[in-house]
């Protein structure tokens, strides 16, 4: 009698208690499911990175030789238009007279500059969006010499500071280095 109650409990093969076989093909099918699943969704997760070409825009290398004293030019990072000017002593000097408490976003010409004479902004107006004007020789620069967007009447200065107008803040400068003495990589 005591082993047909024996046979009953645990059965052949079970160890026993009779789950444990149990517990573990749960266990492993769990496991193969978890497995199958993530590997299911890997690629709809890897679509959402960046294609190659947009990561390829992440940084730009840009010569800065050709760019005489007094001279700006604009180019395109990441879909934005970004100035480059090389400042005269003049606009450098008139850029680091100016109390802080003259300007609406104070920070110092040193703080937005790696190297006094190459000022590097992103060329989109704080106020909507707007680019200003001042790049070309010809462009109005407003009334502080930098530069002017027309679309409000905001006023930067040769630092790209807000000195009047709507503009909250100044013109934003992007993360950048020098590869070189004349060579620069934004982003």
């Amino acid at each position: 009698m005591a082993d047909s109650a024996n046979a009953g409990q645990g059965g052949a093969g079970h160890g026993g208690d009779g789950t444990s076989r149990r517990d573990f093909l749960f266990l492993a099918a769990g496991a193969v499911g978890a497995v199958g699943a993530a590997s299911a969704i890997w690629p709809l997760i890897d679509s959402l990175n960046p294609a190659a070409d947009i990561r390829a825009l992440a940084t730009s290398r840009v010569d800065l030789s050709p760019i005489s004293e007094g001279q700006a030019i604009t180019i395109t990072w990441q879909g934005k238009p970004v100035f480059i000017r090389h400042r005269t002593s003049e606009e450098i000097e008139q850029a680091r007279e100016v109390p802080l408490d003259d300007l609406i976003d104070p920070q110092r010409d040193a703080e937005r500059v790696i190297e006094p004479q190459w000022l590097v902004m992103v060329g989109i107006c704080t106020h909507l969006g707007c680019i200003p004007l001042g790049q070309s020789s010809s462009d109005p620069k407003g009334d502080f010499g930098g530069w002017f967007c027309p679309c409000h009447g905001s006023h930067y200065d040769t630092s790209g500071r807000i000195r009047k107008g709507p503009a909250p803040r100044n013109l934003e400068v992007p993360t950048y280095e020098f590869a070189e003495d004349t060579t620069i990589v934004i982003g």
